[in-house]
């Protein structure tokens, strides 16, 4: 029996003139904890939201039957003007969980995140690390088959990094399926077991993380990128 939960095929996508992916095609397979790097314009952000349905495209996307939920955290997350209690039980009441699940599972995401002493506090009232992990708790209470994160740790200090890595490790130790745009190289080391590598709206590399940061020799736009030295992709 396959554990692939979603596929691409052959997918394009246009932005009026612009090209923005070409002829992607990957699978992935649940447990795996992807991080899409590239150059800034190189099609990251584009090709998660193809990934989770969000853009017409040409080709085809596939979602295994019986994948289960799949949810995305953006970068600056949508907080209601609600607590933070409220905020996590809207999440579940629009994901179908049953009423007597919910205050449960409500628990044990504020648990998670950090955030327990917080619950009846005004959501947009938190820090930006904390509405981060917030983002991540109410995500997790739905128990996605898939998370797509587009730069969870953009803008955040060292010490809300951390927290949010330590979500984010803890979530792919339990088996989740991850998949990540970053520009944090260091962290998709740290993190990812594959890593993909866009480069003008292709996928140039696709490897395991200890084989990409060991053999990049055999490409070389991800020399210079890896140095450094490739910080736009203009398409």
């Amino acid at each position: 029996m396959s554990n692939e939960l979603l596929s691409l095929t052959g997918v394009g996508v246009s932005f009026g003139p612009v090209q923005a992916l070409s002829e992607v095609t990957l699978q992935v397979k649940q447990g795996e904890f992807i991080a899409l790097v590239g150059a800034n314009g190189s099609g990251k952000t584009t090709l998660l939201q193809a990934l989770h349905g969000l853009l017409p495209l040409t080709g085809s996307r596939t979602v295994a039957q019986g994948c289960g939920p799949q949810v995305m955290v953006f970068q600056r997350p949508f907080m209601l003007r609600l607590s933070v209690r409220r905020n996590l039980h809207l999440a579940l009441w629009l994901a179908g969980v049953p009423r007597q699940e919910r205050a449960v599972r409500i628990r044990e995401a504020m648990q998670r995140a950090g955030l327990t002493a917080l619950m009846d506090r005004p959501a947009r009232a938190l820090s930006g690390g904390q509405q981060q992990r917030l983002a991540l708790a109410r995500a997790w209470a739905v128990r996605p088959a898939i998370l797509f994160l587009d730069e969870p740790t953009a803008n955040l200090d060292p010490s809300a990094k951390q927290e949010i890595e330590q979500l984010l490790a803890g979530f792919s130790a339990e088996g989740m399926t991850l998949i990540m745009s970053t520009h944090n190289l260091g962290q998709a080391k740290r993190l990812a077991s594959r890593v993909i590598y866009l480069d003008r709206g292709k996928i140039r590399v696709d490897l395991p993380s200890a084989d990409f940061f060991n053999k990049h020799a055999l490409d070389a736009r991800l020399e210079l990128f890896l140095k450094g030295e490739l910080t736009w992709d203009l398409l």
